[in-house]
């Protein structure tokens, strides 16, 4: 399920996002699932910001 993770779209699995129809509560329009496409690009750019960062600390 999304939502689990440190962030909106991540699945309880880390590293592993998910969008439109496979996500709970999915609204089933193609709209929806284009946005949420784009949101997670930024969100899997954070993921990678988190990680650098831990990984020079």
């Amino acid at each position: 399920m999304t939502g689990q993770g440190a962030l909106p779209l991540e699945t309880s699995r880390p590293g592993v996002f998910a969008i439109g129809d496979v996500r709970a509560g999915s609204t089933k329009r193609v709209a929806a699932a284009v946005g949420e496409g784009a949101a997670v690009v930024a969100q899997i750019h954070a993921m990678f910001a988190q990680q650098a960062a831990k990984d020079t600390a």
